[in-house]
């Protein structure tokens, strides 16, 4: 496997659903390859946070985020 393809295969393997020889290859090559590993852990670790922060739908917005921001999201949001 080829960090190109690893990239290509970062969402199947956070959600387990790659095959038994895709896993073993994604792995082998997250054992060599530093780079792909810690672009691995940063995925992930992405993943968690917009994961934790769509929880809760309804929580209120944390006062340090600029209301510029704010205000941006919600017009760009589809009705």
């Amino acid at each position: 496997m080829t960090c190109r393809e690893l990239v290509e295969f970062l969402s199947d393997y956070l959600s387990s659903d790659l095959s038994g020889v895709e896993k073993e290859a994604f792995e082998d090559h997250i054992r060599d390859c530093v780079a792909c590993a810690r672009y691995l852990e940063g995925f992930a670790a992405t993943v968690g946070l917009v994961r934790e922060a769509f929880c809760d739908p309804e929580a209120p917005v944390p006062t340090e985020v600029p209301e510029e921001l704010v205000e941006a999201i919600l017009t760009a949001r589809p009705r």
